[in-house]
């Protein structure tokens, strides 16, 4: 720990990356593993890098919490006055240019809170070495560009039964004095933030999977003996990855056996170490009685995810972690496509362009603001950002759009063959679009070096008489830290024209010699372009950012007849959404800016009746409808604002709700009666997730009014629910108001689920996210439960973490709210620097607050300034600042 005004960290510079001075060839590694006194053994071939022939190097490596006990080179001991040990490491002046390093280091795995390295989670010693975790285990170069063979000795107590690490299982035994040993090989070299190991007392989940060439590869899920009966949806997502990376990109798995480990006590999603992936729980453990159709899509989408490492990352990896989102923002695409190929695709994008806008958008435009690929960062835990992951994806999707499906993938399988087994860089991985597309990039890899969202602008002009279209499209990007002036982007923006009718016109530009297909991919280079379409019978609506086809802004105002319009007849499901979004906004906003004078809220007759119809739309997927009539989220409503009120923006939105549900109560409860029917079982096909979908949807809306009947509706849904998707909704619906019932359900709930994590944690989080007066008090009151443990990430998240994004509750006017969480923050910064620094998040807003809040939270910003932080935290404060 330190205190920053007088030990500020240094700042990292992708222009000072220097390759390794020393390779390695082989890595083994012995564990003796005890839960306080774990004993490491290395034994590491290095050589020097061919690089630095004829050069004298020392050799430096990376090393934190590690007690040294030994240390020689080519069998002999090193002396103490031969190596230098630093706060960061090991350095040996003088070694030759190839030899075995040797190091015994013991470490304290019971006592490591940080959760990186090795440590316990619930009696089972677990490891977690991306980014930088690997240091906490022994002296090594923990860097991504250093890849070597490793082989692994795991000896343990038998009340360890289980010693899992990467690779094949080559060997195992039993000792003496009650213990056993294990002993794994993995043949492809990895870095050693893919290094994994497990030892604990889990039971196996066994399946098998053959692969298109006919090996059989051996399936295992491994946890603790109480979810042994929640893995069978993880096993078959699994399956259906391995087959769909196959049959769309043609990679097929590689080693003899995959294994997955569920823990309760994880920082991050899910690891894809090589072979050994080790997840939290919440993304492996699924059942109707348990989860939600949303926890069912999670773990479906993460399994997929970190499966799809398997290439894009582990068989070609990063060469820094400035290039982090050459395997983060490439294998999130590949997982959107594989849920999108999976479920409905139409509701997939909406969800992944609602997280890019919730949480990249406003990253982007805030004190945290960098590139796809930063040039520079204080602690590189702090930029596994939804810039990195999300917008990253975006990176992609932009290129596939333009070289199209076939030359996209074929491009991804070159630059694979290329680079396998190599630590590449997003230009390598450009160029090899380059080269595949048979197209320049060049403008494109701007987007990898700029940050900020692009503003896009349009003007249109209409001739009837010479029967063209003229669409002017201008872009901006505001200014970001470090980056006042930006270059234009390469903008590739999908678009479509409507006629009266509203179907698709046929599209043909100023000088082609027909007409092409109604939607057309324009490709934006210049800061402002025109277009001219030839042919257009009538003034069209523009259907413009299909599909959204860049992750940028919109900035022209669209006339409301034309959104309606749209709503109801665009071909394009995410325009059609995006048509209602518009609308709900412009709404919205006006009623939040005309209630300051104290106006009336209202909502305009085009509005209502667009909603109307959508609600009374029974050809459209349910699922989809039901997004169509989900009104934007609050922290989006204030991101469009320059400055905003964070109790104005939730009264705004809920008085919306109601005066749609008081205008439509009987067309509610119509179609809720059509949907609803807690007599069938569970599946978890599209069409039934959309009947849950529409139905819940509806139900959440009634109780915005409650009556007694509507609270009878709520109660019955909840007590003869067989799944937990029907029971959290009615549950959550009714804790949401003040009804009489409420404590006792709360009670209820808990009394049924408290052995189950998983659901203790929805259970803390709903009541944290309750837009009701009372909720600041119920989640002090909540840090004292015995079930809170501050040590457990998933805990911390579900109550601190979703408080904070509680408008009503969070934004208390007095401070207060920001005050509880600075102080939570600083007492989880002296264990856990990663999760108090993404607990942080909420204070790199305060700029946008109005006045008294602003002042506010900044004067919590400045007690935490003055505090004695990790590296994690201080990079967000001292931005933030």
């Amino acid at each position: 720990m330190m205190k920053i005004d007088e030990n500020s960290p240094a700042t990292i510079y992708l222009h000072d990356y220097r390759s390794p001075a020393f390779l390695v060839e082989k890595i083994e590694l012995d564990f003796d593993m005890h839960e306080s006194a774990t004993l490491v053994s290395s034994k590491i071939q290095f050589y020097l890098n061919p690089d630095r022939e004829g050069r004298l190097e020392p050799l430096s490596l990376h090393g934190e919490a590690l007690q040294l006990l030994a240390v020689a080179i080519d069998g002999e001991p090193l002396a103490a006055g031969e190596y230098v040990m630093t706060d960061e490491g090991l350095d040996i002046p003088v070694v030759p240019n190839r030899f075995v390093l040797e190091v015994k280091t013991q470490i304290d795995p019971v006592h490591n809170t940080s959760l990186e390295g090795l440590y316990l989670s619930n009696g089972n010693f677990c490891t977690q070495c991306e980014a930088q975790g690997f240091r906490k285990i022994t002296y090594y170069p923990d860097r991504p560009d250093v890849l070597a063979r490793f082989r692994v000795r795991v000896e343990a107590d038998q009340r360890y039964p289980v010693l899992l690490s990467n690779g094949n299982l080559v060997e195992q035994g039993k000792l003496g004095n009650e213990r056993h040993f294990a002993v794994w090989d993995d043949p492809f070299r990895k870095p050693s933030y893919l290094f994994a190991l497990v030892a604990g007392d889990l039971v196996c989940l066994e399946d098998h999977y053959q692969t298109g060439s006919g090996r059989d590869v051996l399936l295992q899920i491994y946890v603790e003996a109480r979810n042994q009966n929640y893995c069978e949806h993880a096993m078959r997502s699994l399956q259906q990855a391995m087959r769909w990376d196959e049959e769309v990109y043609g990679l097929e798995y590689d080693l003899n056996r995959y294994m997955i480990v569920a823990v309760d006590d994880f920082n991050m999603g899910a690891m894809e170490n090589k072979g050994l992936n080790v997840f939290n729980s919440k993304y492996v453990l699924a059942h109707p009685d348990t989860a939600t159709d949303s926890d069912y899509l999670g773990v479906e989408s993460v399994i997929g995810h970190e499966y799809f490492h398997n290439w894009t990352g582990n068989r070609v990896t990063c060469r820094d972690w400035f290039q982090l989102s050459l395997k983060e923002g490439l294998t999130v695409f590949r997982d959107q496509q594989f849920s999108a190929d999976l479920n409905s695709a139409a509701v997939k994008r909406i969800d992944d362009v609602r997280v890019l806008r919730q949480f990249q958008f406003p990253e982007d435009a805030g004190p945290m603001a960098h590139p796809v690929r930063p040039s520079s960062y204080v602690e590189i835990n702090n930029f596994y950002t939804a810039t990195v992951y999300n917008k990253g994806a975006e990176v992609i999707r932009m290129m596939a759009t333009l070289l199209g499906r076939e030359r996209f993938i074929a491009g991804v399988r070159l630059y694979l063959e290329r680079y396998d087994g190599q630590a590449a860089t997003c230009d390598d991985f450009v160029a090899v679009m380059e080269e595949a597309g048979k197209t320049d990039l060049s403008t494109f890899k701007r987007w990898y070096r700029q940050s900020g969202t692009p503003k896009i602008h349009f003007e249109q002009d209409y001739d009837p008489l010479a029967r063209t279209f003229r669409l002017r499209v201008s872009q901006s990007c505001p200014a970001t830290p470090g980056q006042p002036d930006k270059e234009p982007f390469l903008i590739p923006l999908a678009v479509g024209l409507l006629d009266e009718s509203g179907n698709d016109l046929p599209l043909r530009l100023e000088g082609e010699p027909a007409a092409g297909d109604g939607t057309r991919v324009l490709e934006l280079q210049e800061s402002t372009q025109e277009y001219c379409f030839q042919d257009i019978p009538c003034r069209p609506v523009v259907s413009l950012l299909r599909g959204f086809s860049a992750p940028v802004q919109m900035t022209t105002v669209v006339d409301a007849e034309d959104l309606a319009f749209q709503l109801v007849h665009d071909s394009d499901p995410f325009n059609r959404w995006e048509a209602g979004q518009k609308l709900a906004v412009s709404e919205l906003l006006r009623n939040y800016r005309e209630l300051a004078p104290g106006r009336d809220f209202s909502l305009s007759p085009v509005f209502m009746e667009a909603w109307r119809r959508a609600l009374a739309d029974r050809s459209t997927d349910r699922s989809f409808l039901t997004q169509l009539l989900t009104l934007p989220s609050e922290q989006y409503l204030a991101d469009q604002l320059d400055e905003f009120d964070p109790q104005q923006i939730h009264g705004v939105r809920m008085a919306a709700y109601r005066a749609l549900v008081g205008a439509n109560e009987d067309l509610l409860k119509e179609r809720y009666a059509e949907a609803a029917d807690p007599g069938r079982g569970y599946r978890l096909a599209p069409e039934s997730v959309g009947r849950r979908a529409l139905a819940n949807f509806c139900l959440t809306q009634l109780l915005q009014l409650p009556s007694p009947e509507k609270i009878a509706l709520g109660l019955v849904q909840y007590h003869e629910a067989r799944n937990m998707t029907d029971r959290l909704a009615a549950f959550t619906a009714l804790i949401n108001t003040d009804i009489d019932e409420r404590d006792e359900l709360l009670d209820d709930f808990y009394r049924q689920w408290q052995a189950h994590p998983l659901l203790v944690d929805k259970w803390f989080s709903l009541q944290a996210l309750a837009p009701r007066e009372q909720t600041f008090a119920e989640v002090k009151r909540l840090l004292g439960h015995p079930k809170f443990n501050p040590a457990n990430p998933n805990r911390v998240r579900s109550l601190l973490g979703a408080f904070a994004q509680n408008m009503l509750a969070f934004h208390q006017p007095d401070g207060s709210g920001y005050q509880l969480l600075r102080e939570r923050i600083l007492l989880l910064d002296q264990n856990n620097a990663q999760l108090s620094a993404r607990l942080a998040g909420p204070f790199t807003r305060w700029q946008r607050l109005e006045p008294i809040r602003r002042q506010a939270m900044k004067k919590e910003l400045e007690i935490m300034q003055k505090s004695r932080l990790s590296r994690d935290l201080y990079e967000i404060v001292n931005k933030s600042l």
